[in-house]
């Protein structure tokens, strides 16, 4: 134990920053760049959901340790309701494309179509999401217990996952209660909650792949709805825009996400930004290459 040169208190040898005040005990080289520099301010009150959001992408370590001292009101899963949605209209834009013959395109019965295929993205694009990012989660923490002793270093300054933490009400509470009064540590810790903010991203990277299929996409005509099946062979699904897409999908699960991961499981776990960042990005790249660069579009 070493005692914080600001407040005095005591503080364990590997911290890389006062649990009480903030200060900064250690500082990495990595912290040089802007996104990954460590906020030293008083805490006073947790930003909006929609104002976390926003920062998440353009001042993303302000946006995480905004959210590590309010982590029950993360906003991870509404981010994950928002990206289902636009994964919704994504499934809209793919039927854009598709002219049935037997049936008009401005009748009653291709709006019971459109609406019938945004609410199966939906469902299918929330089900995905949150399947999809708890699993990641799970291996990113994995990965991090490798580095920095992630659950170790969670468990001791959160307490174990449902246990319960003593509580204080705001009433007794200054506005920089904390961190000067060490309340930071009188919460659980909330983890996927607050991971699940890290992907984020993929609302931007979603809205820009709808637009990439409303205008790549080849329009496909079938004569009714039985024959869907067809145009897995046809040319709709043999357009370069897939390659574009699987790309772009690519780059952010290996290489955006694994930087928010890596932000908030240290703002979590105070431990070294470096050494999380290498564990995110390995996994987060072998992730890419599993799912999108050995898939037959890149391969053939």
């Amino acid at each position: 134990m070493t005692r914080c040169p600001r407040c005095g208190n005591d503080t364990k040898s590997d911290n890389y920053v006062c649990n009480f005040c903030g200060k900064r005990l250690r500082v990495e080289k990595i912290e040089n760049f802007s996104i990954f520099k460590r906020v030293e301010e008083d805490f006073t009150s947790p930003a909006r959901w929609y104002v976390l959001i926003l920062w998440l992408f353009i001042k993303p370590n302000r946006a995480l340790w905004n959210i590590n001292h309010k982590r029950k009101n993360a906003p991870g899963y509404r981010i994950m309701l928002f990206n289902a949605l636009l994964y919704g209209l994504m499934g809209l834009s793919y039927f854009s494309h598709i002219n049935i013959l037997s049936i008009p395109p401005l009748s009653i019965d291709r709006f019971y179509v459109n609406l019938a295929a945004f609410i199966a993205f939906f469902a299918f694009g929330f089900m995905f999401y949150l399947i999809f990012g708890l699993i990641l989660i799970w291996i990113f923490s994995k990965g991090a217990n490798i580095t920095v002793d992630f659950s170790e270093r969670l468990e001791s300054r959160f307490g174990k996952e449902g246990e319960e933490k003593e509580k204080y009400s705001e009433a007794e509470m200054s506005p920089f209660s904390i961190y000067k009064g060490g309340t930071l540590h009188q919460q659980q810790a909330k983890k996927n909650k607050m991971l699940l903010c890290a992907f984020a991203p993929y609302l931007l990277i979603n809205a820009v792949e709808i637009l990439i299929i409303l205008i790549g996409i080849p329009n496909i005509t079938i004569p009714d709805m039985l024959s869907l099946d067809s145009i897995l062979s046809a040319p709709y699904f043999a357009s370069p825009v897939w390659t574009v897409l699987y790309i772009i999908d690519a780059l952010t699960i290996g290489i955006w996400v694994p930087i928010l991961i890596a932000i908030s499981i240290r703002e979590l776990s105070n431990s070294s930004t470096f050494r999380v960042l290498i564990s995110s990005l390995a996994i987060g790249l072998t992730v890419a290459v599993i799912f999108y660069f050995l898939r037959p579009t890149f391969i053939i």
